[in-house]
């Protein structure tokens, strides 16, 4: 039954370390987010149980794809992951008796935080570098999903107003001003939808892009909203 007692130790210690370091980052990405991420991926991967995805893999890398966020960290910080996460690895076996990188499970973890972010796959795929491993690795498909599934929706509506604020970013501009909160959602998070990977991602996805569409139907409406003229009677 997942997960044993050494697994449940391993993710307690992804869980501190994610809280220690994420502790400084804005309400768009912080602890709470991912907590969300680790519980959408788990419900994703055993929704896919017959094409058995390792639960260990996908929430470990759910509990640490955000720790180094380069929004956040320095390039230095974020430019070996798996030499930065390798200590922690290292106590796992040491402290809870469960040894992943002779296993290799440490470097898959590693692989799918390099690879979860948006970004990445986007400059991956325009460059054509895109590999079997990409397009196969259904821990990487949860991961992926349950974050990109936290970026839309209702919590991804809270979360690019939290990230606008941070960053002092308008979160609406008269037309012509491309560097606003509402113009997020034409740029990304719209197009979200189309890259969702899982068929449980899909289904929740559509749910949650619906209600996008609707709340930037009615910031127009309300944008452009008149008065109506009050007619008196006598």
């Amino acid at each position: 039954m997942y997960p044993n007692a050494q697994e449940q130790g391993a993710l307690q210690a992804a869980e501190n370390l994610m809280n220690e370091i994420m502790a400084r980052y804005d309400p768009s990405h912080d602890a709470f987010h991912v907590q969300r991420v680790r519980k959408t991926a788990l419900s994703i991967a055993r929704a896919l149980s017959a094409q058995k995805p390792d639960l260990l893999v996908v929430e470990l890398a759910a509990l640490l794809h955000d720790v180094l966020d380069k929004k956040y960290v320095s390039e230095t910080e974020a430019a070996d992951p798996y030499g930065y996460f390798l200590p922690f690895f290292q106590s796992l076996s040491l402290e809870h008796g469960l040894d992943l990188i002779n296993d290799g499970r440490a470097r898959e973890i590693v692989k799918v935080v390099e690879n979860v972010s948006w970004t990445t796959e986007k400059k991956l795929r325009s460059t054509g570098k895109i590999e079997e491993w990409h397009r196969t690795c259904i821990e990487l498909h949860c991961v992926q999903d349950a974050d990109r599934l936290d970026a839309i929706g209702a919590f991804g509506i809270m979360r690019c107003a939290a990230y606008s604020a941070a960053v002092n970013r308008p979160l609406h501009a008269p037309p012509g001003r491309l560097d606003t909160a509402v113009q997020h959602f034409y740029d990304k998070l719209l197009h979200i939808q189309e890259r969702l990977k899982t068929e449980p991602g899909k289904q929740m996805g559509a749910k949650r892009h619906q209600f996008m569409v609707d709340f930037l139907n009615s910031v127009e409406n309300e944008y452009n909203a008149e008065a109506l003229e009050v007619v008196c009677t006598a």
